[in-house]
This record gives C-alpha cells, sequence and structure tokens, in this order.
C-alpha cells in the first residue's frame, strides 16, 4: 500500500462502518460515505491512501488535487503556530510547514507545492520545488509564456514555473517593480539556457518596447500638469520607482519622443512640447 498515490485495492471484508481493502495481513478502512454502490468483497476499488486526523492510514475515493510526485497550486486556508494548511479537495486539510514554505503564506493566497512523507511518516506539502521542475519545456526564444511564482530571492531574482511545470528565472536586472510568491506572470522567453531552464522578461524587444514606454512618458506627463519632474539625468533609483523601467530604456524613450518633437527637455525637468 503506497501512502500519497492513487491505487487500486480489492475489498477484503466489510464491517458495519465501511470497507476493509488489501487483505489480512495489510488492509486499509473505506469510511462508509466513500464506498461506491454495488460493491462487495472480492471487487477492485481505486482509492487514494493518506492519513486521518489521528495519524492513521485510510483509503477514499475522492480524487486529491496532489499526489506523490506531481505539482500543484493548492489554496491557504488555515494557519496555525507550526505552518498552513492548504485545501487538497480532501476532509484533511494538507499541511505545509513553516520550513517548507519560500515565504510566509496567509489565507487565500495561492501557491505551488509537491508533496513529501515528513519523518512521522505523513504526507506535508512543500513549496521548495526548483529541482522538481521539468527542463525539456516546448518554448523558444521570443515566445510568450506564462507561470506562477514559487520563490522570490534577492540575490538572483523571481522563480517562475511555466505552465506549473517547467523550470524559469526572471533574472534580478529584470525586476522593475516588486513581485510575490504565488502570482501570475506572463513573460516573454529571453533565452533557453544549455541546460533547459528559461530566462525570462516581462518586456518587449527593445525596439518594441521604446514605443511602450514613451507612450508610457506621454501619458504621465498628459497627467501630470505636462511634465515630468526630472531630466533623462536622474538616478536609476528615481526612474525605477516612477516608472518601472532601467535608466537606459527611459532615455531611449526620451530620444524617442525627442525625435518625434513631442517633447523637450529643460534644465529640471521634461515637459510636452507646445506647438
Amino acid at each position: 500500500m503506497k501512502l500519497g498515490e492513487k491505487q487500486v485495492l480489492v475489498i477484503e471484508k466489510e464491517v458495519d462502518f465501511g470497507v476493509y481493502l488489501g487483505s489480512e495481513k495489510e488492509r486499509v478502512l473505506l469510511p462508509k460515505k466513500q464506498v461506491p454502490e454495488g460493491v462487495e468483497p472480492g471487487d477492485p476499488v481505486e482509492v487514494f491512501l493518506y492519513k486521518d486526523s489521528s495519524d492513521r492510514l485510510i483509503a477514499t475515493t475522492k480524487e486529491p488535487k496532489l499526489t506523490l510526485g506531481e505539482l500543484g497550486v493548492l489554496e491557504v486556508v488555515d494557519t496555525g503556530k507550526n505552518g498552513a494548511f492548504l485545501d487538497w479537495g480532501l476532509e484533511k486539510d494538507l499541511f505545509l510547514p513553516f520550513k517548507e514554505q519560500t515565504t510566509r503564506v496567509k489565507v487565500g493566497d495561492k501557491c505551488l507545492v509537491s508533496l513529501y512523507i515528513d519523518k512521522s511518516e505523513r504526507l506535508c506539502a512543500t513549496m521548495k520545488v526548483y529541482d522538481k521542475l521539468r527542463t525539456d519545456s516546448p518554448y523558444q526564444k521570443d515566445d510568450m509564456v506564462e507561470g506562477i511564482i514559487y520563490e522570490v530571492s534577492d540575490r538572483f531574482g523571481v522563480f517562475v514555473a511555466v505552465d506549473g511545470m517547467y523550470s524559469a528565472l526572471i533574472p534580478k536586472r529584470e525586476l522593475f517593480r516588486e513581485y510575490r510568491t504565488g502570482e501570475t506572470v506572463r513573460a516573454r522567453v529571453a533565452a533557453v539556457k544549455e541546460d533547459g531552464k528559461l530566462d525570462l522578461s516581462v518586456r518587449e524587444k527593445a525596439f518594441i518596447q521604446m514605443d511602450v514606454d514613451a507612450a508610457k512618458l506621454m501619458d504621465y506627463m498628459e497627467q501630470h500638469g505636462g511634465r515630468i519632474p526630472f531630466t533623462d539625468k536622474a538616478s536609476p533609483e528615481v526612474i525605477r520607482t516612477e516608472f518601472a523601467m532601467s535608466k537606459n530604456e527611459f532615455k531611449r524613450a526620451v530620444g524617442r519622443l525627442l525625435k518625434e518633437k513631442k517633447i523637450e527637455i529643460r534644465e529640471k525637468d521634461i515637459a510636452i512640447r507646445m506647438r
């Protein structure tokens, strides 16, 4: 009998409170409300095995949202002094210990997790799924993809599971705003690395992004009295905070607007050019 997996077991014995599956040497209870209609001893039943609130092995015919070896996005339904609890479609919620969280989660959060069996032979969830993600994605450079963030690193950037299964990273240099674990992102494949992992960018290719950024600057000025309160000599931090773009991207967008004679750069600001 395999904990955390779906399997077909034979009904060995009927009792008032359900049926026992397996054999006299090794058997597990399938509670009465879970027993399919019309079955009798000797019949096979497909079940999932987990442990109940008393840590007893129990069978269920309900479909779990996650089994051993799989990845899934589950919602946090409760928190406690030792961790969080996730809805995985069964009567007993799935425990996510603090030590297996890549960031502290709260009720309502969604997180990408996998199952593992802890030292006490109980099923638990972990958000540490880096080594479980696949590196054989079908995507190529410049493809648009969607994924869920499963970890945010100050050192490396934002780790993303594309399609919930493929290993990807938005490098730190590509980040112009704050991202959070559990957030869904749409991004462009900037590179497919030799090991099959993906580097992502949340920005378009430079020549397209320049037009997007230029329009963004014009919209800003139209909503702020026709001006930006600093020039292209402003610090990268100021530009990043105000426009979520790098200094080079800001300067390219300003250059595009200058070329189109839509703006003028003054001593302390940039303004819409009066016609």
